[in-house]
């Protein structure tokens, strides 16, 4: 075979691999201000690696612009916050937490809502209490540290209680029937890195 028939070759198998491997991928780049199934996509991965405990609403608003920028900046990218091929090659190939934690904790938990009596609807950080927040002693763990835990999910480090005092945690959740559902329990708690 000549050169240019092997290089020819080369380039359309490169480019059919391209194409199966972006397949399923959003129309880039993905930005602040945009909505729909592309943001969702993002959010989605975002949130699979770690890094988002919102709702994947397909809005791009401050929380997942955050998020990007945070996912970029562990990742090594500029963190400009705009989702380009760079950056959703990184976020394609990124791990799941718990096979990257800092250090694990084996920790009391208890489950609770903002339908509980005395309970607030915000976290002493200010965000709406919801699943993916977790009440912790700052103490033990930083607020703001990303958590994994097995069966229940990703959370944030988000909030303080009176009675979460050394290796406890309060994992939050959306109704009283699933935190009622979790009850008590000894868990192992994944800090990311």
């Amino acid at each position: 075979m000549t050169k240019m028939f092997r290089l020819t070759i080369v380039l359309v198998l490169t480019m059919l691999i391209s194409s199966v491997v972006v397949s399923g991928s959003p129309n880039l780049p993905v930005k602040y201000g945009m909505r729909g199934e592309n943001v969702q996509i993002v959010q989605k991965m975002l949130a699979d690696a770690g890094f988002y405990t919102e709702a994947v609403d397909g809005v791009f608003g401050g929380k997942t612009l955050q998020a990007i920028k945070s996912f970029q900046r562990s990742s090594g990218l500029i963190p400009d916050g705009i989702v380009g091929s760079e950056t959703f090659s990184y976020l394609s190939r990124a791990e799941a937490p718990a096979s990257r934690y800092e250090r694990s904790l084996t920790m009391s938990a208890s489950a609770y809502t903002a339908y509980d009596s005395g309970n607030s609807h915000y976290t002493y950080r200010g965000s709406l209490l919801r699943k993916g927040l977790a009440a912790v002693d700052p103490a033990v763990i930083p607020l703001g540290t990303r958590l994994y835990i097995p069966g229940y999910g990703y959370a944030i480090a988000d909030d303080v209680g009176s009675s979460i005092k050394g290796n406890k945690i309060d994992l939050a959740f959306d109704s009283r029937d699933e935190a009622l559902q979790f009850g008590r329990q000894i868990i192992t708690v994944y800090l990311v890195e």
